[in-house]
């Protein structure tokens, strides 16, 4: 027999592999659905890729890449027999066939037993050899089968990589002196010292001086002013200021040259009016605890509707997500994505297209892990009502009532969090900032295809006014969502507030307990009322007097979504850094109009702001240089020196520099990367002729830049998903150095012309309402069917919206606490919390974090 299965293996043994350092083996899930070891038809991992498949999808990979050896593995689950021994460690047949598999099932281990079932399975005709099989195996068979059943999880060796970390404590902290100079520093606003830029910022240990660093891979950006100072006074340690939480801080040691711990670090930060102690802390399930629990105890009962007893709902869009651990963030947002139509046609209405046209490695491909969540959640094929004989068992035993299992979001979490700092950690997010996080992936991967965040993409018209000159200027940009303030000073119950902040206070005094604490109670149109109020602009320059001056912002919708999100701005920063939710309550309501802030452009009587750009600030090194020789150009020799750094030619260096418009680093990197194959890569920077000083409107490109080769495709890409004609996007990105943001602002105030080579042939038309009703030939039909204009593509309509969805947050901050949502499906509310799904009873509508309307048919 040894030697029959020797001969039948012969022909694929150039096909077995034995897992490496750095191979996943995905023995756990399926790459296409959720079934695993634990579903009726197991789970098949192939032999080659280590890819995990179930019976209805091995086939398609077979087919796909000829690969015929899998093997198969299968869990059976079952209770103990009556008089089992409560605390007897679950029996298994196989002890080291799943020596690393985790339980899929939510139960504990010491009322089941298991046993595991391994074998190989030779396709296409199914021939099954039954493991272990030591002596009738090829040795290579043998090694390469006890491999795959003692690799760890996929998931268990990616995890730590991304949140845990080999740093060393520094040799500092424990002496660190610090100056007492008096300087506090405030929750936000922080500029460097020197340069005045805003991001990438260090904060000093010893002196509390905030400066930049310098300019990263991870795309950080600045100008090494924290470092100058460093070689100036040797103070050696720095705090990165937005990395600040209560678990601790990014800190880097300039004299060790590395990232370091500090062990001290909240005594360091107090010393700068930094309170990182009084923050909110978490516990492991990601529940807060709370010097004061009482109004968030309130909190968390309303929400989740402790103490009702919903009934439990099954079946096709009511299936549960399972929380990994503080992944609930992902799982509301989610769910009520793909309660969207648009969605689910993109994803589930196309699947087996996607599914097809997979990629070698589906669990790396966007459009498949959403295809297999989005069929997960809805066809009802993990969410099943119990059966009767196992209610009557239930109800005969006194145990709980049957709970779906839900489904695990850990392929689609490790894919769409994979090099974000913050959603590749396993600490509580920001649920709005995933949301776009997520929008974000959807753009980018719907290049050419239908765009189902078309949906929820508007125009936003912004009005700026020179307060002096009284000109104003109208500019329009892309949102996906609009944050809406609440102003705690239009409370209803104003008079109750400042009555228990008295209270409070006297009670702090006096050492005596709080009093009950008051939710603020604000209209909902007083959220409205100070989203429309003119807003003052920071540093405003106005092109009229060419000069700083004093300016105010008014926005409006330009364009109504289908779907319109609306977040309330809960959380803010108090004076001490504590952060922290307002507990407030906003009456939402079931139907909104806002056909009242649509946008009305130029009016009669208003006088445009002239179109110039303000002047370059050069620093002073240079600016000595620029201007002693006409002929040279105006080069950031700061920004040349960081790239030289890292190995690249210096006129290699020079003309990213140039050719990126004195950007900074990044962009200058980007260049570098994009053209590094030409052949005149590293030859010394030549202008043919001097080029305007300020960007040219005319209808060449060249009189904007003078890069005269392809944009990035990738960017291209971005802006032709979103609806713009790609023509018009290269020119805008050659016009703007490919600089996204501007390129876009670039589209908005350049109409698309003719083009001179007839690369089209459509005449421009006056701007109106539906100027930027855009298609392409996947768009919905409420878009304009037979042209393209310039302008992104959204689906304009009547601004009168439905509640059909709420994300509420509970806890102190977006750090800590926990996520659910309700939404509201076939005429009645669902809670989704986690894997329970419910009837909702009372939906917290005053209570929500995040609100989702859909747009109301005009009939």
């Amino acid at each position: 027999m040894a030697a029959d299965l020797g001969e039948l293996l012969v022909p694929f043994m150039p096909t077995i592999r034995v897992p490496k350092t750095g191979d996943r083996v995905y023995k756990s899930e399926c790459a296409f659905s959720f079934d695993s070891p634990e579903s009726d038809g197991g789970l098949y991992v192939c032999m080659n890729t280590f890819l995990g498949f179930g019976r209805e999808h091995v086939e398609r990979h077979y087919r796909k890449t000829g690969q015929s050896v899998y093997m198969h593995l299968k869990r059976h689950v079952k209770e103990k027999a009556t008089g089992a021994a409560g605390g007897a460690i679950p029996r298994r047949r196989n002890g080291k066939v799943f020596l690393d598999l985790e339980l899929n099932r939510d139960f504990n281990g010491e009322d089941y037993e298991y046993e595991d079932e391994a074998k190989l399975v030779i396709f296409p005709d199914h021939f099954e050899i039954p493991l272990p099989n030591i002596e009738e195996l090829p040795a290579l068979v043998t090694i390469a089968c006890d491999a795959v059943l003692n690799a760890p999880s996929a998931y268990k060796k990616q995890e730590p990589e991304s949140w845990e970390e080999e740093i060393q404590v520094s040799r500092h902290a424990r002496s660190l002196r610090q100056l007492d100079n008096g300087v506090r520093i405030p929750p936000s606003g922080w500029k460097c010292q020197k340069c005045e830029l805003r991001e990438n910022l260090w904060l000093n240990l010893t002196d509390g001086s905030v400066l930049c660093g310098k300019w990263f891979f991870d795309g950080s950006g600045g100008n090494g002013h924290a470092l100058e100072h460093y070689r100036e006074i040797n103070y050696p340690l720095a705090v990165k200021l937005d990395t600040i939480t209560p678990d601790g801080a990014d800190v880097y040691s300039f004299e060790e040259e590395e990232a370091v711990l500090d062990p001290h670090i909240s005594e360091h930060l107090s010393h700068f009016g930094i309170d990182m102690l009084q923050m909110q802390k978490r516990t492991e399930n990601g529940h807060h605890t709370d010097n004061n629990p009482r109004p968030r105890v309130s909190e968390w009962e309303v929400i989740q509707e402790s103490g009702m007893k919903l009934k439990a709902v099954y079946g096709s869009g009511y299936t549960g997500i399972k929380n990994l651990g503080n992944s609930c963030y992902l799982s509301t947002v989610l769910q009520v994505l793909f309660s969207i139509p648009d969605f689910q046609r993109m994803y589930v209405g196309n699947l087996q297209r996607i599914f097809d046209y997979s990629p070698l490695d589906p669990t790396q491909d966007f459009a498949t892990q959403m295809a297999k969540l989005g069929h997960g959640l809805l066809s009802g094929q993990y969410s099943k009502p119990p059966m009767k004989s196992e209610l009557i068992e239930q109800v005969m035993k006194e145990e709980h009532k049957h709970q779906q299992r839900g489904i695990s979001p850990r392929m689609l979490k490790a894919l769409v969090s994979r090099g974000h700092p913050e959603f590749s950690s396993n600490r509580q997010q920001d649920a709005h900032e995933f949301f776009l996080h997520l929008i974000n992936l959807v753009e980018r991967n719907s290049a050419g295809s239908e765009n189902p965040s078309d949906s929820f993409r508007f125009l936003v018209e912004e009005r700026v006014q020179c307060c002096q000159t009284r000109r104003v200027r109208y500019t329009q940009r892309v949102d996906y969502c609009i944050q809406l303030p609440a102003p705690i000073e239009a409370a209803t119950n104003r008079e109750e507030l400042l009555a228990y902040e008295v209270k409070r206070k006297e009670a702090e005094e006096n050492t005596r307990a709080p009093p009950e604490p008051v939710r603020a109670r604000i209209p909902f149109t007083a959220c409205l009322q100070a989203f429309t109020e003119p807003e003052n602009v920071p540093d405003f320059w106005s092109s009229a007097l060419q000069a700083k001056s004093a300016g105010v912002k008014t926005s409006r919708f330009a364009s109504f979504p289908e779907y319109l999100v609306v977040q309330i701005k809960k959380f803010t920063f108090g004076v001490d850094w504590v952060p922290k939710k307002l507990d407030l309550a906003i009456d939402v309501p079931d139907f909104l109009d806002l056909s009242r802030l649509r946008a009305t452009g130029l009016q009669a009587g208003e006088e445009e702001l002239p179109d110039l750009m303000p002047p370059i600030v050069l620093p002073e090194d240079t600016r000595d240089n620029s201007m002693s020789s006409t002929d040279s150009p105006e080069i950031d020799e700061g920004a040349v020196m960081q790239l030289a750094e890292m190995g690249f030619p210096l006129e290699a260096c020079r003309k990213a520099v140039y050719y990126t418009g004195n950007m900074g680093p990044e962009m200058a990197f980007n260049w570098i990367i994009a053209h590094m194959e030409e052949p005149d890569f590293a030859e010394p920077l030549s202008l043919p002729s001097m080029m305007d000083p300020l960007p040219s409107t005319s209808d060449s490109p060249t009189g904007a830049t003078p890069l005269d080769n392809s944009p990035p495709e990738e960017s291209v890409a971005i802006l032709t998903s979103m609806g713009f004609p790609r023509n018009h996007s290269i020119r805008a990105l050659k016009a703007t150095n490919n600089n996204l943001e501007r390129a876009l602002d670039w589209i908005f105030t350049h109409p698309e012309e003719e083009e001179s080579d007839a690369l089209s042939d459509m005449a421009d038309t006056e701007p109106n309402d539906n100027t930027f009703s855009n298609v392409n030939s996947h768009s919905d039909s409420t878009l304009s069917p037979d042209r393209e204009t310039s302008g992104p593509r959204v689906k304009d309509g009547p601004g009168r919206y439905e509640l059909f969805a709420i994300i509420s947050h509970m806890g102190a901050s977006t750090m800590s606490g926990h996520y659910v949502c309700h939404i509201k499906k076939e005429g009645r509310w669902v809670i989704f919390n986690d894997h329970k799904v419910c009837l909702s009873e009372r939906p917290p509508k005053d209570l929500g974090y995040i609100y989702f309307y859909r747009r109301l048919s005009s009939s």
